[in-house]
């Protein structure tokens, strides 16, 4: 055995020391999937609707490598020395190396959120396959929560990939494993249902009151929670969400961060729900809810 792989399995401080380091480089990325899958979307869509002749002028290429991340006031590329999770951001004091325009600070939020959480994973289940599952899955909920916030908009390419790893895993590892993947029966059943549960109350909804109550992008990412977690926890997840959006949304309102007619996306919500039952459904549902493995 690698004297590194076995100090990360013999040591949890080590292992989730690694996976707080990994969270920050990942976070830092995950802001650019934020800030450019919607737009990367937007232009395939465009280029989808043009004609042959405007589809001949090819624009310059933008996705997540291309072009390099710059300032968006001066367009100035950033160094790598101010592109150090966090530390750069506070080095700086928020503002541009170049203009001395103010950059956000949600961009080191999510730096830290994504190393915060993975190093939650990683001490929660210590080093092995659920890990190494779990991390990615944070890493995609966190990406889908900036984007839903933002646009809201849950994009296929990232809620179908989660979706069918899900199942996928189940037949891999669901046999073996404590916590999750599950059976691969749990977890088609948990993605039918997943899906078919929204779908129903999101057309019911529709036919009532002839509005959208949520989007389509919400059933795939409640199946992709019933295709990891099963048929058995869709319930829990889906009340744990109704309560995070009734809290968070309130506050909201109650601090007049948000209009009381503007809609609230749901995904961030179900985001939330399903990544703390993923994570600790042994304390927060074993007690009061009986979930057959």
């Amino acid at each position: 055995m690698s004297p590194v792989i076995e100090l990360l399995s013999e040591s949890p401080v080590a292992f989730t020391t690694m996976a707080f380091v990994i969270g920050l480089l990942v976070g830092s990325f995950l802001n650019v999937v934020i800030h450019r899958l919607p737009a990367m979307m937007e232009q395939a869509w465009q280029s989808d609707c043009a004609g042959p002749s405007e589809t001949a002028l090819a624009a310059a290429p933008y996705n997540l490598i291309t072009p390099a991340s710059a300032c968006p006031a001066c367009k100035t590329p950033i160094k790598a020395r101010h592109n150090i999770p966090v530390i750069s951001w506070l080095a700086l004091k928020g503002q541009c190396a170049a203009c001395q325009t103010s950059i956000s600070a949600r961009y080191p939020l999510v730096e830290l959120l994504t190393g915060i959480l993975s190093a939650l994973v990683a001490w929660r289940f210590g080093f092995g396959i659920e890990a190494l599952l779990a991390l990615p899955i944070t890493w995609t909920l966190i990406a889908l929560t900036g984007i839903d916030v933002d646009k809201q908009l849950l994009p296929d390419s990232l809620t179908l990939p989660l979706l069918w790893a899900g199942l996928i895993a189940s037949v891999c590892f669901g046999r073996g494993l404590a916590a999750f993947p599950v059976d691969p029966q749990s977890a088609i059943l948990g993605a039918t249902f997943g899906y078919l549960s929204l779908w129903s109350i999101f057309h019911g909804f529709k036919l009532l009151t002839g509005k959208e109550g949520m989007g389509y992008g919400d059933f795939k990412l409640y199946a992709a929670f019933g295709a990891w977690m099963g048929w058995q926890l869709l319930i829990p997840v889906i009340l744990f969400s109704a309560v995070a959006g009734t809290v968070i949304g309130l506050s909201l309102i109650a601090l007049k961060r948000h209009e009381r007619d503007v809609p609230i996306p749901f995904g961030p919500y179900l985001a939330i729900a399903g990544w703390l039952l993923m994570v600790y459904s042994d304390w927060l549902v074993t007690p009061w809810w009986s979930v057959p493995r």
